[in-house]
């Protein structure tokens, strides 16, 4: 179903954002895979891997300046799943930053939640169906 293979981008806390990421995620089938510590990466920070079926698809890394202007979005097959990834996501510490509705700007099928997650990335769950 996802159209990336993978997204990666820098936070300022690696452990803060894993916590974030694992609550808000869940509703996705998204779970934290694997975890390379500080000493295995190119940063010297950690990075950790989210993903299902055992593959990580995305990753978020320390000790690098977090971007500014960082966007992702995740597919959902219902729209009970995107109202679900804006709950929890926000009881995880994200801000709301767009709740669950129809964006006819982009078509009338598109919707869609964006929450900003501790480090001010825009993390948005879309459902393209009419369900």
């Amino acid at each position: 179903m996802s159209i990336l293979d993978h997204v990666e981008f820098a936070v300022r806390d690696a452990e803060i954002s894993r916590c974030f990421y694992e609550q808000a995620l869940a509703p996705l089938g998204f779970s934290r895979i694997i975890t390379v510590g500080p000493d295995r990466t190119r940063s010297g920070g950690t990075r950790h891997g989210f993903g299902m079926k055992g593959y990580p698809r995305l990753w978020i890394h320390d000790n690098e300046q977090p971007g500014e202007g960082v966007h992702i979005a995740f597919t959902a097959a219902k729209r009970a799943t995107v109202d679900e990834f804006y709950r929890a996501a926000l009881a995880a510490g994200g801000q709301d930053n767009g709740a669950p509705g129809v964006r006819t700007h982009y078509h009338d099928n598109y919707y869609a939640a964006y929450v900003l997650d501790p480090d001010g990335v825009n993390v948005e769950v879309v459902c393209q169906q009419l369900n």
